[in-house]
């Protein structure tokens, strides 16, 4: 005996072929659910912005959504050119140092 999983949409609760499921996450909520490509058409979209997560010195954190424009009045390419990735190390950190500055 073997069982059938079903995917359904949280939206209309229609069961919905595994390839067409979107996974939707609401960032600013914590929450994710299940819905269609067709179901989402209604939103939408937003351009030229920009989403920013503020970390405050508490440990707590905010994100926010400004127009590309204001973000660009503030923020300037040199300072995105020189900014640290998000993933991995800080720029100009090395944990060791190099092998030149060891000797």
């Amino acid at each position: 005996m073997g069982y059938v999983s079903k995917r359904t949409s949280d939206i209309s609760g229609e069961i919905v072929a595994e390839e067409a499921v979107i996974t939707v996450v609401v960032r600013s909520l914590g929450k994710l659910f299940d819905a269609t490509a067709e179901e989402l058409t209604p939103l939408k979209r937003v351009t030229n912005v920009v989403e920013l997560e503020l970390r405050h010195p508490d440990g707590s954190s905010e994100e926010i959504i400004v127009t590309k424009a204001d973000f660009e009045k503030v923020v300037t390419p040199e300072v995105l050119a020189n900014a640290d990735s998000i993933r991995g190390r800080r720029n100009g950190y090395r944990p060791q140092g190099t092998e030149q500055e060891r000797l």
